[in-house]
Formats: structure tokens, C-alpha cells, sequence
């Protein structure tokens, strides 16, 4: 009887241990996986080119608001009937007015993967602004011109998102409901419904991202790499003019693309489809 314990606890410990030396491995693969953003989320923190290029980005955003106005038949969205509708603009949110990079360089730190932690620090409130979102919206503001949130921030962080933009200055309509939120209303990832919502009543001047899925339908958005640049070519007459691009190399539908939106693949698989993704020919 002695005997058969001491195997059990053998048996027990032993199998522990192996489990210990598996989630150990697992976390050093994602943290190894983690630190391959090092460089991508330094640019985002600490390149004047980042900062210039965002500057830009909304300058030019602020000067298509002034030629939306004066145009009654313009519009952001293709199709749209404008005809006695209010003036709107539709932005993002993350890396588009909020930076979060502070977020990614924790995961990096940490050795953690999204979402383990973002519920967490949105909640903390302590997003710093994107170059020049403030001043971008508080032009439009000033010009009567409602601004929509439109973002796949889940719906529990609404207060918290509010809280933040509060604390930087950033407007948002107190009256109506203006903050549109996955989660909500049955709303999914695809921002497309929402958009569509806005247009009913608003006619939408400008619309302000840094993915290709907040100008475009899912349908459009969730594809491979190289359809994805099609879809950017059939609208190229928006690009810069009514529809305006923040670069976020960090993370995004970008990289979804190259594992084909499967977010299920192991560290080993995202490395080696990271890999394979890299063109060493010039194509």
C-alpha cells in the first residue's frame, strides 16, 4: 500500500512538472513571438517620421473638410444619397485617435499575446492622442460637423473610452450617441452596418483610419494580401481626398492577411508563415 502511494505521488509530481516545462515553453514562444514587434512598436513611439507622417495625414483631412462643405453632392461613402443631410465625419478610434502602443511595448515586456491585458489598460484610460487627431477634430467641431466613433472597441469600454478622449481634449457629442461599438446593437468586427447607419442621416464628408477594414466592407477587407492592395486600387479616387490612411505597422488586418485572418495558429506556425511571407526577389 506504501508502495502504490509513493508511485502515485511519483506519477503526480512527475506529470506536473512536464505540464510546468509545456506552459513554460508556450510563454517563451509567444514572448519570442512578441519580440518580433520591437522595431514596428519603437517606430510607432519614437519616429519624428511617424509623427510627421500622422501631421500630415490630418492636415490634409482638415483642408478635404472645408472642400466636403462647400461641395453639397460630396461624399465618403460611394453611393450615397446626400440630399438634405446633416454634415458627419467617421473616424477609428485606436491608432487613429487613441495611441495604444504603450499596450503593445507591456505585451512585449510581459511575454503576453492580445487580448490578455487590453481590457485592462483601456479602462485605465491613459491613451495618448494620435499626432494632430485633436486638432483635426476640434476644426470639425468647430464647424458643426457631428463626429462618429466608429470602433471594434468592445461596448463594456464605452465610459472608459469617453473617459480618455475627455482627458485629451478630444470631442465628443454628450447629446446623441456617437460612439458606435462592437458588441452593440448586435454590431460584429465589420463596420460596414455602421457606417450605413451614419449615412441614413448624415452625409458623410470624411473618414479617417489606419485599416483598411474602416473605409471597406468585411468582404473587401478580409482577404489575402494581394487582393487586399485590388481593393485599395478600385479606390484610389478616395485615397487622400475624402478617405484618409494613418500607418500603424504594429498590428492590423495586414498581418491577419498573411495567416488568413486563422488566429489560432501556434507561435511556431506564426513564424514560420512570417517567414514565408518575406519576398527576398523584388516581386
Amino acid at each position: 500500500m506504501k508502495a502504490r502511494l509513493w508511485q502515485f505521488f511519483f506519477l503526480f509530481y512527475a506529470f506536473a512538472s512536464i505540464e510546468n516545462i509545456f506552459a513554460e515553453e508556450s510563454k517563451k514562444n509567444i514572448k519570442d513571438i512578441k519580440e518580433q514587434n520591437i522595431m514596428s512598436v519603437l517606430y510607432q513611439q519614437t519616429a519624428a517620421e511617424r509623427m510627421a507622417g500622422s501631421l500630415q495625414t490630418f492636415k490634409l483631412a482638415k483642408q478635404a473638410i472645408d472642400k466636403a462643405l462647400a461641395d453639397p453632392s460630396w461624399s465618403a461613402l460611394p453611393g450615397q444619397n446626400t440630399r438634405d443631410k446633416k454634415p458627419a465625419i467617421i473616424v477609428d478610434v485606436d491608432e487613429t485617435v487613441l495611441d495604444n502602443t504603450a499596450y503593445e511595448a507591456r505585451m512585449i515586456l510581459n511575454g503576453t499575446s492580445y487580448p490578455e491585458g487590453w481590457i485592462r489598460w483601456c479602462k485605465e484610460a491613459v491613451a495618448t492622442e494620435v499626432p494632430g487627431a485633436k486638432d483635426f477634430l476640434n476644426y470639425a467641431a468647430l464647424k458643426g460637423i457631428t463626429i462618429f466613433y466608429v470602433t471594434n472597441r468592445v461596448f463594456q469600454l464605452k465610459e472608459a473610452t469617453k473617459k480618455n478622449l475627455s482627458n485629451l481634449g478630444i470631442p465628443w457629442d454628450q447629446a446623441k450617441d456617437t460612439i458606435l461599438m462592437r458588441g452593440e446593437n448586435n454590431w460584429d468586427s465589420d463596420k460596414g452596418p455602421r457606417r450605413a447607419l451614419v449615412g441614413n442621416e448624415y452625409r458623410v464628408l470624411i473618414m479617417v483610419g489606419d485599416n483598411l477594414g474602416d473605409f471597406v466592407d468585411a468582404k473587401e477587407n478580409n482577404l489575402i494580401a494581394s487582393k487586399r492592395k485590388n481593393i485599395v486600387k478600385d479606390y484610389t479616387d478616395y485615397w487622400g481626398v475624402k478617405w484618409f490612411m494613418l500607418q500603424n505597422v504594429a498590428y492590423g488586418d495586414w498581418e491577419g492577411a498573411l495567416y488568413n485572418f486563422d488566429y489560432s495558429l501556434s507561435p511556431e506556425e506564426v513564424h514560420k508563415t512570417r517567414i514565408k511571407s518575406l519576398d527576398s526577389q523584388g516581386n
